[in-house]
This record gives structure tokens, C-alpha cells and sequence, in this order.
């Protein structure tokens, strides 16, 4: 039996969405022509190699990067962050926000999701959290290698899990530098293994990266922080291309009233505050990251950031301004840094 004309329009957009996600095109050709999800092997699984990817990137890449997430966006000369975009007081380089490492899992993207016996439908993939790890300050120009391994597969029935880490050291040294773990949340795409038995794989400590319980006190610090209309479109320079955070016409088909702003735009926001107001402007300070997405945020729209101290860590989630409370697993982001 052919496919209706709303299937192939669904199929349509989905394969645009993920080539603006930069997956290729062999496994969009993939995605179209399997009818069923080929048979599941866990060996394949666990042996596939990833192939490795290269970021390379300049002054003027970490500035825009830092504009984007709302660096200088209250005051043009901010005195804790007019570091990120110039060469202030003499400096000889400009500083890096340590958020910028999640722009290495771009290209991962792009060929990470390609697991053998492992089907998607491109247009419900959702980024549900994202961990970093640094463990050298990143250079303010560089050539980064990349190397990708998966660190977790679960089915969950109606939904997979996947998780994709990416390692990057620096070419010339050959330094390790930083470790982005990313997860993703694929829609419809469960069910792939025995339902009495599924799948599930982690390659890493069970601890790592995971919250800690936010407490119900009254936070140590409070920071707002107003995110502008054009935000979205000035992150998408820093190589986002998804057309959800700028197309009106694929936001209104995804469910949105219109564009959205990038889960990893709105943790650049919540990081930068805990800069500001915990780490007093030095963010040589933070050296591991976790964050995980709930909700969506408009371009537009004000953020609270929260913070608790605990220890070594700060605690905090970000919500908007107009929501009256934070409801444990609803709030926008939940993430702790390490001192």
C-alpha cells in the first residue's frame, strides 16, 4: 500500500529537520526507506565506530559565541563579561565561556545517531540534558579533534534514549581539554528490543553528572536575566542551524506558537549567572556542567536563574519570570557546577 499525502509531507519535513541538524544524508536515505526497524543486535550496537570530526575555530567565533548567550546584553562594558568579546586592559587573548564546549557536539550530531538496527523519525528527536567536563581552560582560537563513542542506549517502549559522548583534544598537544556527553530523547523510536527484557546500556559511572536535590530554603543568590527577540537568530551563527529556533512555518508544525530558543542558549544564560554571582566574574572556576531541558523558552522571555551552595557545588534551576513556582521535574533546567 502507498503512503498518504500527509505522510509524505511528514516525512518531508522530518528529513529537513534533520539535515538542519547536520545529520547526513545517507541516514536521512535510511530513515525513508526502512519500513520497519531492521533487526536489533546488541554486538553491532557495541561494536560500531563513530567516525571522528574536527572543530576549528577563532577569536571571532568565541565572541559571537558569548553575544549569543547574553554576555554584555545588560550593559555594552559589563565589567565581568566585556572579557568574552574584548581585548580588555590589554589582555592578549579574550576569555572562553566554559558553555562554549558544547559547540563541539555539532558535528556529532551529524553522524552520532547513525547505530545500526536503530531507526528515528528526525523530527521528534528532543535534547533532554547535556554534561560537560573541563578539565583545561579551552584557547580563544583552536583545532580540536573529536573523538565519539556511545555512553548509553535504553528502550523505554514508546521512546530510546541515547547518548552520545564526545571527547576533544587539542591537535597540536593532543591535550585533552574537555568531554560533552549528550542526551536525546527519540520519539517512537523504543520497542526496538525483547519488551519483557529492554535494552538498556550505560558506559558510565552512575553518579556522574547527576543532580542533586534542590533544596526548598530560599536560595543564596537570585539573577534575572531578559533574553532579547532576535536572541535565537544570533545563536544560530554559532552553527545551530535547526530552522525550529528561526522558521516560523517549522515551529507552528512542531507544536509552537513560534520559534523557540536552543536548550544549550538558555543553559549559556544559567551558567553565565552563576559566573557573575558565585564565582565573582571568574569562570576558570567551573569545571563540570549538567544540565537537563524541560520546558521551552521563547526569544523574548525573562529568566530567574536560582542558586543553592552545597559544598564545592552550586545548585540551581532557571525558570521563567512569570511562573509562580518551580515544580520538582518541571522546572526549565536543573544543573550543578563544580568549584
Amino acid at each position: 500500500m502507498g503512503k498518504t499525502r500527509t505522510q509524505l509531507q511528514s516525512e518531508k519535513l522530518s528529513i529537513a529537520l534533520a539535515l538542519a541538524r547536520g545529520v547526513s544524508t545517507e541516514a536521512c536515505s535510511r530513515f525513508l526507506m526502512a519500513g520497519n526497524p531492521s533487526g536489533f543486535d546488541p554486538d553491532r550496537i557495541l561494536a560500531h565506530k563513530f567516525p571522528e570530526t574536527t572543530s576549528t575555530y577563532t577569536e571571532r567565533d568565541v565572541a559571537l559565541y558569548a553575544l549569543g548567550i547574553g554576555a554584555c546584553g545588560r550593559e555594552a562594558v559589563d565589567a565581568d563579561e566585556l572579557k568574552y568579546v574584548y581585548n580588555e586592559n590589554g589582555q592578549e587573548y579574550i576569555e572562553v565561556l566554559p558553555t562554549f564546549a558544547a559547540l563541539f557536539i555539532h558535528k556529532t550530531m551529524g553522524t552520532g545517531l547513525n547505530l545500526p538496527g536503530l531507526s528515528y523519525d528526525p523530527k521528534l528527536l528532543l535534547h533532554g540534558q547535556q554534561y560537560i567536563e573541563l578539565y583545561k581552560p579551552l584557547p580563544s582560537r583552536g583545532c580540536l579533534d573529536n573523538k565519539i563513542s556511545l555512553a548509553g542506549l535504553h528502550d523505554k517502549g514508546k521512546a530510546a534514549i541515547l547518548e552520545i559522548e564526545t571527547k576533544s583534544y587539542d591537535k597540536m598537544s593532543g591535550q585533552l581539554l574537555c568531554m560533552n556527553r549528550t542526551t536525546l530523547f527519540l520519539r517512537g523510536a523504543g520497542g526496538f528490543s525483547n519488551s519483557s527484557h529492554p535494552y538498556s546500556y550505560t558506559n558510565y559511572p552512575k553518579n556522574q553528572g547527576s543532580a542533586g536535590k534542590i533544596p526548598k530554603t530560599q536560595p543564596f543568590m537570585v539573577y534575572e536575566d531578559c533574553t532579547r527577540p532576535s536572541q535565537a537568530l544570533v545563536y544560530r551563527l554559532s552553527g545551530d542551524y535547526n530552522p525550529l529556533h528561526s522558521d516560523p512555518i517549522v515551529a507552528k508544525i512542531a507544536g509552537f506558537s513560534k520559534p523557540i530558543l536552543h536548550g544549550l542558549c538558555t543553559l549559556g544564560f544559567a551558567v553565565r549567572a552563576v559566573i557573575k554571582c558565585v564565582c565573582k566574574g571568574d569562570s576558570s572556576k567551573v569545571k563540570c556542567i549538567s544540565g537537563k531541558f524541560l520546558l521551552h523558552v521563547y526569544p523574548g522571555e525573562t529568566l530567574v536563574t536560582e542558586m543553592w551552595l552545597e559544598g564545592s557545588r552550586v545548585l540551581y534551576q532557571t525558570k521563567l519570570r512569570h511562573c509562580k513556582f518551580i515544580i520538582k521535574n518541571k522546572d526549565l533546567k536543573r544543573m550543578w557546577v563544580m568549584q
